[in-house]
C-alpha cells in the first residue's frame, strides 16, 4: 500500500508539476534575459520572396491585409492569394488589388495545409528563395515580409513573426484573459526559448520558409493545427523553427461568443492531439538523434492550455490534501504548491512586462471564470474531440 501510495504522490506531483516548471522558466527567460540576447541580421542580398495567402471566404477582409502586404512587395516578389472552396467574392477582392489568385474547388480536402499545398504546386514552376505565409485576416506590420524572409534565408530555417490577438471593440473581461493566455503563449514563451537559443513552434500566420526547406514539407496534414504540426516535422527533419520578436503580425478574437468557443475549441483540442500523439514521437526523435533542441521541443509541447494546465494544477492540490490529512504526508503537496507560487509569479511579471498597456489588471482577478468558461471546452474533447477543421465566423 506505501508503493502504490507513493506512486500516486509522485503522480499528482510530476503530471502537473513538469510542464508547470516548463511554463516558468520560458516566462522568467524571456522577462529577464530577452534585454541579453538580439538576433542580428547580416547583410545580404534580399532573397526573392513569394508570399502565400491562403483564403477561405474572406472577401470582407482580404482587402485590409492585402493593403499592409502591397507596400512591402519589392521587384522580383510574388503575391499569390489561394481562395480555396470559396462562395463569396474572395477571388475578385484579392486580383483588383493586384494579387495572383489561384481558386482550388475539392470538398473533400478542406482547410488551410491543403490550400497551401496548392500554393506550393503552383510555385514549384519557377521556385523563390524564401516562402512567406500569411492568413487572409490578419493586420502585417510594415517590415514583416523583409525581416522574416531575410532571417530565415540567412539562417536556412522557418521563421516565425510574433502573432498576437486584439481584443473586440467592447471587450469582456474574458476577452481579456484569453488575449493574455494568447500573448504568453505566443510572445512571451517563444521568447524564452530565443533567448535561449532554443527553436520556437509554428503558430500561424507570418511564418516564413526556405524554399529548399518547404517545397518537400508535409504541409497537406489535414490536421486542425496544421501549422504546429509542419514546425515539429520540420524541426525533426533538422531545421527547427527560429522566433522574430521584432516582427508583428496582429488578428483580431471574435466578438460573438459562438464564434470564438469554436475557435478555442479548434485551437485547443488540435494542440491536445497533438500533444497526445506527437509528443511521444518528439522524446523518441530527441533520444535517437541526440539533440538537445528536440527535447526543448517536446517539453515545450507537453505544457498544455494554461487553463488546462492551472485545473489540473487545482485538482491534483485538492487530492494531495486530502491524502496528506489521510496519510500525513504533506512534502507533496507543500512542494507542488510552491511551484504554482512560481508559475503565478512568472504569470505576473509576464503580464507587466509584455501586457500591461493593453490587459489591464482588474481583468486579472476574472481569470477563475475564464477557467470555468474553459471547462465545458476539455469535457468536450475527452467525449467528442473536433476533428474537422471549421471556419472561425467573423465579425
Amino acid at each position: 500500500m506505501n508503493v502504490l501510495t507513493d506512486v500516486l504522490f509522485m503522480v499528482l506531483v510530476l503530471v502537473p508539476g513538469i510542464p508547470m516548471l516548463v511554463f516558468s522558466l520560458e516566462c522568467i527567460a524571456a522577462t529577464v534575459l530577452s534585454s541579453f540576447r538580439q538576433t542580428v541580421l547580416e547583410t545580404i542580398q534580399r532573397p526573392r520572396i513569394a508570399i502565400l495567402i491562403p483564403a477561405h471566404n474572406e472577401a470582407s477582409g482580404i482587402g485590409a491585409t492585402l493593403t499592409d502586404v502591397m507596400p512591402q512587395i519589392q521587384t522580383g516578389d510574388r503575391l499569390v492569394v489561394i481562395a480555396d472552396n470559396c462562395d463569396d467574392e474572395t477571388a475578385v477582392v484579392a486580383r483588383s488589388q493586384g494579387a495572383t489568385v489561384l481558386e482550388r474547388f475539392n470538398s473533400e480536402q478542406r482547410g488551410k495545409g491543403y490550400a497551401l499545398a496548392y500554393g506550393l504546386d503552383y510555385l514549384e514552376q519557377d521556385p523563390p528563395d524564401v516562402v512567406v505565409v500569411v492568413d487572409a485576416d490578419c493586420a502585417v506590420a510594415a517590415g514583416v515580409i523583409d525581416q522574416t524572409a531575410t532571417l530565415a534565408h540567412q539562417k536556412g530555417r522557418p521563421v516565425q513573426s510574433k502573432y498576437l490577438m486584439e481584443q473586440p471593440a467592447e471587450p469582456t473581461p474574458k476577452d481579456a484573459i484569453s488575449a493574455l493566455a494568447f500573448l504568453v503563449k505566443n510572445w512571451v514563451r517563444p521568447a524564452g526559448l530565443g533567448v535561449i537559443g532554443m527553436p520556437c513552434p509554428l503558430t500561424g500566420t507570418g511564418m516564413a520558409f526556405p524554399w529548399s526547406v518547404i517545397h518537400h514539407a508535409p504541409i497537406a496534414s489535414g490536421n486542425i493545427v496544421e501549422d504546429m504540426q509542419l514546425g515539429l516535422d520540420l524541426a525533426i527533419d533538422g531545421t527547427p523553427p527560429i522566433f522574430c520578436e521584432r516582427a508583428d503580425v496582429l488578428g483580431r478574437l471574435p466578438d460573438k461568443d459562438s464564434a470564438a468557443t469554436s475557435q478555442r475549441t479548434r485551437w485547443e483540442h488540435g494542440h491536445m492531439q497533438t500533444l497526445l500523439s506527437q509528443g511521444p514521437r518528439l522524446f523518441k526523435e530527441a533520444i535517437s538523434q541526440r539533440r538537445f533542441d528536440l527535447l526543448v521541443m517536446a517539453l515545450d509541447l507537453c505544457v498544455p492550455p494554461l487553463s488546462l494546465l492551472v485545473a489540473l494544477w487545482l485538482g491534483s492540490m485538492v487530492v494531495l490534501g486530502v491524502l496528506a490529512w489521510l496519510t500525513g504526508q504533506w512534502l507533496p503537496g507543500i512542494v507542488l504548491g510552491l511551484i504554482g507560487l512560481l508559475m503565478g509569479t512568472a504569470i505576473l511579471i509576464s503580464w507587466y512586462r509584455f501586457g500591461r498597456h493593453q490587459i489591464p489588471g482588474k481583468a486579472l482577478l476574472t481569470a477563475p471564470l475564464y477557467i470555468l468558461w474553459k471547462i465545458p471546452l476539455y469535457i468536450a474533447f475527452v467525449v467528442k474531440p473536433e476533428s474537422q477543421w471549421v471556419r472561425t465566423q467573423r465579425d
